[in-house]
């Protein structure tokens, strides 16, 4: 009985030495460092200009202006949740709509509608794929080179910037494939929009 006290007492020790290592100090120090080596991607790449929060270049915010670039399909739902005090909250997630069933086949057809409706210039060219579909988070702040090229002459129309501005604007705000190779370039379609509107330089 007094061995099995013991080992009782050796596994608490080792038990409470563990947690104090992985649950204390090993979270305290790395929090340390990356709010000292990644302070920007740690606080939620927020984009603050003059004290001023604009939102996180990592989540998709939504544009229908005509004189701004227009981001994917969001998935915003505010009737779901409530705060302490009966407002709403957005919530976003992934969409479970079957790419076979007709409720996407309507929401694509419906946003298919809206771009063309936006963009006669354009006839009947075929609109890039993920201006009329969602990403899986529901919140992608990126699209395609070709979903920025298809808007610019619209955004060029309505917003007083030139072709050839709208597109230096988006080039700047491109990221490339990762290491060269992996992926394809993508557009943040928020750095875009604030830099459209003079805030972003």
């Amino acid at each position: 009985m007094e061995s099995m006290n013991k080992v009782l007492l050796r596994v608490l020790g080792f038990f409470l030495v563990l947690t104090v290592l992985c649950g204390g100090i090993y979270t305290f120090a790395m929090t340390g460092v990356v709010q000292v080596l990644f302070n920007e991607k740690a606080n939620g790449s927020i984009i603050q200009i003059d004290g001023k929060k604009y939102g996180s270049s990592l989540l998709g915010q939504q544009y229908t202006d005509m004189g701004h670039m227009w981001g994917r399909i969001m998935n915003i739902d505010t009737g779901t949740y409530t705060d302490d005090d009966g407002n709403p909250v957005m919530y976003a997630g992934a969409s479970n709509l079957s790419p076979a069933g007709e409720k996407f086949e309507a929401l694509v057809a419906e946003r298919v509608e809206m771009i063309r409706e936006a963009h006669p210039e354009k006839g009947e060219a075929p609109i890039p794929v993920d201006l009329v579909t969602s990403s899986g988070s529901g919140l992608d702040p990126h699209i395609s080179l070709a979903a920025a090229e298809y808007q610019i002459t619209r955004i060029a129309n309505n917003s007083g910037h030139s072709e050839e501005e709208i597109r230096a604007i988006v080039e700047k705000y491109t990221t490339g494939r990762f290491l060269g190779v992996l992926g394809e370039p993508v557009v943040n379609v928020l750095k875009v929009n604030l830099a459209l509107d003079g805030i972003l330089k």
